[in-house]
């Protein structure tokens, strides 16, 4: 009988990370401003700036905390009203809560894309910023999203904690936007564990977010711009927002700085491989009348570790009734809608308040299914997976045709 793959483990450290790590760990020096400079986190930011194209990028506890940080460094008003998909993690509403913000939820498609005609009936004059979720990589239309949200003068965060290496009409997802906010959680392209990243051309921005980070007294000093030069715009906003802003101490360590490094060579095998993975088993689910794996927009290259699908023609208990004949086969299937207490189900984001109904969004959540695909995986593994699916959608429409004659 063939084992069923392991889907949970993410890719090995790469060992030219153990000899950064002994070196931390014999020194104690894991505080990112303990050295005078070049510090593991300091150099982190300005690879993975250079990496993306962008002027400036900052290391932080979690991407939540790069979205908190984004929103705060935009100056907003208290309860000022920021637009996000309906279709999300948790922990983006809760970082606009933080914020002292009001999240507005935006209905989404079957597609898992933001439904553009609700988007832009709720992009009213009481909104004063976007964040765009790439939810699970899946990017919504940007030229449009733009279009409008720079015809108000409202500014876009991209919440690109599943889009690291996705490409929107061949320019990196994250650098649309005025700010992209980036995941280093295990299960993502670049695995530290938990952390996350920001980057900006906005050299004020950065510089309100580096001193709420906690940069605290001059420690924004060992932060560098472009070619890791400080230039004037740089150390002017440093200067102007020296004392004038909470620190909330969301720093990233330099171990983790230490275990992330390495794996930036890597990014664009894991992207290649990711996406051939997904297109392969998408193809043989596709095969199935009873499952439908969306297609990517035209724009889009994608960068997936993980698949979506839809169930087509099954009711609530067919639902479950798949989910659990693709357990018995191995496969683990989060059906998002159906998951007790699921984190992406915004019926469940109470502390959020009455957000009026979402009827497209909560049909679509009620049959997507997600299922793992670490780019580590090989073509056996990807049959293994594809067939599981398959099989047990056939089996429980065949029990249900049974049943009914």
């Amino acid at each position: 009988m063939t084992l069923a793959p392991n889907v949970y483990d993410a890719e090995p450290i790469p060992d030219a990370a153990r000899a950064e790590i002994d070196r931390l760990l014999q020194s104690g020096d894991l505080f990112r401003y303990t050295a005078p400079e070049d510090a593991p986190v300091s150099l982190l930011e300005a690879e993975f700036a250079e990496l993306m194209g962008a002027k400036y990028a900052l290391a932080v506890a979690s991407c939540s905390a790069a979205l908190f940080l984004s929103l705060k460094a935009l100056d907003l008003p208290r309860d000022a009203k920021v637009l996000i998909p309906a279709f999300t993690f948790a922990a983006v509403p809760s970082a606009i809560v933080h914020a002292d913000c009001q999240p507005v939820l935006v209905e989404v498609q079957d597609n898992y894309r933001l439904d553009m005609a609700d988007f832009d009936r709720k992009l009213t004059d009481d909104i004063h910023a976007v964040i765009i979720s790439h939810m699970r990589g899946h990017t919504s239309d940007m030229d449009a999203i733009m279009a409008l949200c720079e015809a108000r003068g409202v500014p876009v965060i991209e919440d690109a904690a599943h889009s690291l290496g996705t490409l929107w009409h061949g320019r990196k997802i994250g650098t649309i936007g005025k700010i992209g906010c980036f995941s280093f959680q295990s299960y993502k392209m670049l695995n530290a564990g938990e952390g996350g990243i920001m980057i900006t051309d906005d050299a004020d921005l950065i510089a309100r977010a580096v001193i709420m980070s906690g940069a605290y007294e001059h420690n924004w000093k060992k932060h560098k711009g472009p070619h890791g030069d400080n230039t004037p715009a740089l150390e002017e906003a440093f200067a102007r927002w020296q004392n004038q802003l909470p620190l909330y101490n969301s720093r990233l360590s330099n171990l983790s700085a230490a275990v992330i490094r390495p794996q930036l060579p890597e990014l664009a095998r894991r992207v290649r491989d990711g996406l051939i993975n997904h297109d392969y088993v998408a193809a043989k689910l596709n095969q199935s009348p009873w499952i439908d794996v969306p297609p990517a927009l035209p724009a889009e290259t994608r960068a997936p570790d993980s698949i979506q699908f839809n169930l087509v023609g099954m009711s609530d208990d067919d639902t479950l009734a798949f989910q659990s004949a693709a357990k018995v086969r191995g496969v683990s299937v989060q059906v998002f809608g159906m998951s007790t207490d699921n984190a992406r189900a915004f019926w469940n984001w109470h502390f959020i308040g009455d957000q009026g109904d979402l009827p497209q969004t909560r049909d679509m959540l009620m049959r997507a299914c997600d299922t793992r695909l670490p780019v580590r995986l090989k073509r056996p593994d990807l049959d293994f997976i594809a067939a599981a699916l398959v099989d047990a959608a056939a089996e429980v429409k065949s029990a249900k045709a049974e049943t009914a004659a």
